[in-house]
């Protein structure tokens, strides 16, 4: 037995040792957070037990032991003799497990349990309460889930036997008595599932049973292996611990390694001794005092994770061309791999429904608020059919022209929850970052058919009409906007279930309904329920923008929804129109920086702004061009207040519809000014220096490709002129000097690979006009 690492931890709020056992439980279900080598773990069953006498036990009998040996041998059933408790099972709803029942004439030793802080954190790991839902896939559906009774009694019979030395480091005593070895222990069954990657495929799971003593602080992490009978055994050799102490009023953290002599590191169950002693005790260091409840489903709680691993590496190879070629001004990676890692999860999640229903066909499914329509291509190329027409994009986006999509169908138009925005004939609706339409999507998929189900992505808040306002100061904004989704698909009569994606992006929990709260005869009681709940919701926003006005953009990329052609106009009463006041975007998306407006307002604001910093009106620049560069007027500096002050009031109304107003417009003018912490000033070119002061051409290269492609706003409007001589301007000093702008360069076209289907079947039919790529 070696120490391999201990860590003192301050507790100035008294969050141990409950914290302790929070940082525990997230290294138990959550491993992932800290080893990166892994994709996740299964938790398979969770029971009470005790370590048992000292005297030896005779062998068992091959048909099981029976109930009075399995309790001498530490292993009673919570309750009572009945079977272990497991984890509930794929697809089940978890349940809270009873606290043991205490018989009325068992004598209390000693204090009460809750008397001591240790007992008080043991209360509720030692009643049962349930950690992470089981997440049982069909690829691991040959490995059958060991019985943990069975796994304990002979490793119990063996502490009880010879091997006094593993007993003394489960109890962290080399003297324990005899009552303090029939303290209750916490077992608990977890496969360890190592990540898949190209340089690493997806390796066999693993599994471990943890032992936590939760009256002592000490939870020790026993992995198993098969013996030659094929039966698992404990592996002896790679048992490690971790233990709460406390000493003189300080607590420590130790990381305990039972036989470091013979210990091997795989890096699944196994780690290095150097890691366990060092990243990983710093983590339950840090999770002790700082770990809080984070109000929502731990990731990928709903798929199998070992299948999901391995799905997303296979569509991430797969579609990794895009980023090279991505045509919008977004991070080609944040959103390439954020599609991918939606469709892995809704492809595992739709392949596990089809097994639980017994089907075969694939589902079809309608993507309201596709955006640019990548998510939509590629669960079409693997195999998936969109509906005809059913792809529904607001705007144009510039990836529309891509030669993949091709392959989808799309309809540029807004969804305008009505009765005319049914979809009787799908299976599945997706709102993926879908903004305003995002509550309704629920309603549109309960009035569409019974059987058609829904996922929603959440991201802006928007309720029925206008923006979404919390109701409860003690939830952040994101949970409050969560659990109103959630109402709006209980209301419309889903069991409503909650995940989190791994995707890059703070907004990452999705909301699905998959089943109905009632039967198909009682829709008419439930719609009318609907109709009221919705008319209920009339007022809580803020007033929608008036008609023409411009939505604001969504910070996570979201795709937001704009009337199309021949769709009715904002204001105007629509056939069967569910609610009034609900507001669409414009098809055409407003360019708010300034950069629409008329270019003589933006000269003329320009020239305004620059005669108050100089101090003067403007004169001629032709009379002052001899001037010495020392008498150059370099202005004063303003603030952005005092400057708007010398501006005329239908000059700030206009700027006051641009984002930004005024500050950006001389923000967008940089030759001319410099605009740092709200305050305004000319920008003096003699302060500006090339990157690289040796080299010769420094200065040009500082403005390649723009170097003499634009007239010097100095040399035209200054009253003093250019402070730069003209070879040292990187603007032009007249006509004479103006060069030719550079081409830009183009994107390169995308891969016939890439842009060809790899699934079995291809999204639907295709638009008319259009070829397919070779």
């Amino acid at each position: 037995m070696a120490e391999v690492g201990r860590a003192a931890v301050s507790d100035p709020g008294s969050l141990l040792p409950e914290g302790f056992w929070a940082a525990v439980a997230v290294w138990v279900e959550r491993p992932q957070v800290a080893n990166k080598r892994l994709c996740g773990a299964r938790l398979e069953a969770r029971r009470s037990a005790s370590l048992p006498r000292a005297e030896a036990r005779g062998p068992r009998p091959s048909s099981g032991p029976e109930p009075e040996e399995r309790a001498a041998a530490g292993c009673a059933p919570e309750g009572g003799l009945g079977p272990s408790r497991r984890f509930p099972q794929e697809g089940s709803e978890p349940r809270p497990s009873p606290a043991p029942e205490q018989d009325p004439h068992q004598p209390q030793v000693g204090r009460r349990r809750g008397d001591d802080p240790r007992e008080a954190a043991a209360a509720p790991l030692l009643a049962g309460a349930p950690g992470q839902r089981g997440q049982a896939g069909a690829e691991e559906g040959h490995f059958p889930a060991p019985d943990l009774d069975s796994i304990w009694n002979d490793f119990s019979q063996s502490l009880a036997g010879d091997d006094r030395e593993m007993l003394n480091f489960l109890t962290g005593s080399e003297a324990a008595s005899q009552q303090e070895a029939q303290r209750e222990l916490v077992l608990i069954l977890r496969t360890i599932i190592p990540k898949a990657s190209p340089r690493c495929p997806l390796g066999a799971a693993r599994r471990e049973m943890v032992v936590q003593d939760v009256l002592r602080g000490i939870v020790t992490f026993l992995p198993l292996e098969e013996d030659v009978d094929g039966n698992l055994r404990v592996k002896r050799s790679s048992v490690y611990q971790v233990q709460l102490s406390r000493t003189e009023g300080e607590w420590f953290i130790s990381v305990l390694i039972f036989c470091p002599e013979r210990w091997h590191s795989d890096g699944i169950v196994c780690p290095r001794p150097t890691w366990l002693g060092g990243e990983l005790l710093a983590r339950l260091a840090r999770w002790c005092v700082g770990s809080r409840q984070r109000g929502f489903k731990s990731t990928l709680s709903l798929i199998p994770i070992g299948k999901y691993s391995q799905v997303y590496q296979e569509l991430k190879a797969k579609y990794k061309d895009m980023v090279k070629v991505w045509p919008e001004v977004t991070d080609p990676e944040k959103f390439v791999y954020e599609d991918v890692a939606i469709a892995a999860y809704l492809l595992i999640l739709w392949e596990e429904e089809r097994a639980v229903r017994g089907e075969t066909a694939r589902q079809s499914f309608v993507d309201l608020g596709c955006g640019n329509g990548l998510l939509v291509h590629i669960l079409s190329s693997e195999g998936l059919r969109p509906t005809p027409g059913r792809g529904t994009c607001l705007r144009a986006r510039p990836l529309d022209t891509r030669p993949f999509l091709l392959f989808c169908v799309f309809q540029e138009w807004a969804v305008t929850p009505n009765d005319q925005t049914l979809f009787p004939d799908v299976d599945w609706l997706i709102g993926n970052h879908s903004d305003e339409l995002t509550p309704w999507i629920p309603v549109i998929a309960a009035r569409s058919s019974y059987s058609c189900r829904f996922f929603v992505l959440p991201c802006c808040f928007f309720d029925f009409v206008g923006k979404f306002q919390r109701s409860q100061s003690g939830k952040t904004q994101y949970r409050g906007y969560l659990d109103f989704i959630t109402e709006v698909g209980s209301t419309c009569g889903f069991h409503v279930e909650e995940d989190c994606l791994r995707i890059p992006s703070t907004k990452r929990v999705c909301l699905i309904g998959k089943s109905r709260t009632y039967p198909p005869a009682g829709e008419a009681s439930v719609d009318e329920r609907r109709r009221r709940y919705i008319h209920s919701r009339r007022g809580r926003g803020p007033a929608p923008p008036p008609p023409g006005a411009a939505g604001a953009p969504c910070p996570e990329g979201g795709r937001g929804l704009d009337p199309g052609p021949g769709r009715p106009e904002p204001g105007v009463r629509a056939e069967g129109l569910w609610l009034h006041g609900f507001q669409p975007r414009e098809q055409a998306e407003r360019v708010r920086n300034c950069a629409r407006l008329p270019r003589a307002f933006i000269d003329q604001v320009v020239l305004r702004v620059a005669g108050v910093l100089l101090g003067r009106k403007q004169s001629e620049p032709s009379s002052s061009q001899s001037r010495g560069a020392e008498a150059w007027n370099g202005g004063v500096s303003l603030s952005l207040a005092e400057v708007a002050g010398e501006l005329d009031g239908e000059t700030l109304r206009r700027l006051k519809r641009e984002c930004g107003g005024l500050q950006t417009l001389l923000r967008n003018s940089p030759q001319v000014f410099r605009v740092v912490d709200g305050r305004v000033c000319i920008r003096d070119w003699r302060e500006e220096r090339p990157r690289k002061e040796k080299e010769p051409e420094a200065e040009q290269r500082l403005f390649s490709g723009a170097f003499k492609t634009r007239i010097c706003w100095f040399f035209a409007h200054h009253p003093d002129g250019c402070v730069l001589p003209p070879d040292r301007c990187p603007f032009a000093h007249g006509p004479g000097e103006l060069r030719p702008a550079p081409a830009r360069k183009k994107r390169p076209a995308l891969s016939a690979a890439a842009a060809r289907p790899v699934g079995p079947g291809v999204g639907g039919p295709r638009p008319e006009g259009t070829v397919p790529a070779p």
